[in-house]
């Protein structure tokens, strides 16, 4: 049976004042909850293949399409894609499951707002395990200010928040095209070069590198985008400045044990002193892009698993 085939069947949970799509595997494994928490643009199906191989290890996995995805809630309201909103979704959601913590696992925005949770609600969070996107340090300047600063204002992250609704319309008008242009083996998701990335992107008639997921695979991500459109999933960037601010006063040190795992083809760039901020991580890294999970997803469950039984053993 297919990985489309055979991905389970959502449960809709209303939880802080919005209704989550929840994918789920291993219910029978209570007790040991982990959460895999999607980027941009992806969708939860991207953690398909560790959803099983979690399963099978005796994890109960829980999978959200975060707020602004899939059928999950799309506020209109800018503000309701902050960290705040973003994290307080995941403890709700903990609490809906009668979890008073639990793994969490991130990549790209994901892993940005894995980071935002364990700040936020250290106390939920035992343990963290995050793909390609480090802990980002607040530093003296809120960070779309500094990239743009440093990258110009036509570097994506910028223009996504100077220009709202540009880049939505461009990606909604051109799903098909741009998701199949991006989700390429070793291509990186957006160069920081004058002109809007990932609008060329979505132009480009030529894609660069082998795919790296089927076509039925990727016909899930084209279908959940053609509905939801882009807005809400943008608006993620367009709180980076406030969510500088709400995290003036928190603690900036993340204590779980936390597990890195890079891609050394990935263009994002890796954290030079990661272990300052998070003193119990450990890092590796794969030969792959971007996509680690997608590119990866053996690897990534080996690793996964290994760690988490070294954790569980400790």
């Amino acid at each position: 049976m297919s990985d489309v085939t055979n991905f389970p069947e959502p449960t809709n949970i209303s939880v802080n004042g919005v209704t989550l799509e929840v994918f789920e595997a291993g219910r029978e494994n209570a007790g040991k909850p982990v959460v895999l928490c999607h980027g941009w643009p992806e969708h939860a199906f991207t953690w398909r293949h560790q959803m099983s191989a979690l399963a099978a290890a005796g994890y109960h996995v829980i999978v959200p399409n975060q707020r602004g995805y899939g059928n999950s809630s799309r506020p209109t309201e800018v503000t309701d894609y902050d960290i705040a909103h973003l994290s307080g979704d995941l403890v709700a959601l903990l609490d809906h499951y009668g979890y008073a913590d639990a793994t969490f696992v991130g990549h790209d925005w994901g892993a940005m707002v894995v980071w935002g949770l364990a700040l936020l609600h250290p106390d939920r969070v035992n343990k963290v395990i995050n793909l390609s996107l480090p802990y980002q340090e607040r530093g003296e300047v809120p960070w779309v200010e500094l990239m743009e600063i440093v990258l110009g204002g036509d570097f994506y992250f910028v223009h996504f928040t100077r220009q709202p609704g540009v880049a939505d319309a461009v990606l909604d008008e051109n799903t098909s095209q741009f998701l199949r242009n991006l989700f390429r083996k070793n291509e990186p998701p957006a160069e920081p070069a004058p002109g809007m990335a990932m609008i060329n992107l979505a132009r480009a008639q030529t894609p660069r590198g082998e795919p790296v997921m089927s076509d039925d695979e990727l016909a899930v991500f084209v279908s959940a985008f053609e509905s939801s459109g882009f807005t809400g999933s943008i608006n993620w960037y367009r709180n980076l400045d406030r969510n500088w601010h709400l995290l003036a006063d928190v603690d900036p040190i993340i204590r779980q044990p936390t597990l890195m795992i890079y891609g050394d083809r990935d263009p994002v760039m890796r954290s030079e002193n990661l272990s300052e901020c998070v003193p119990n991580v450990e890092v590796v890294s794969l030969d792959c892009g971007h996509w680690i999970q997608e590119e990866k997803p053996d690897e990534v469950n080996r690793l996964i698993l290994t760690w988490l039984g070294q954790q569980d053993a400790a």
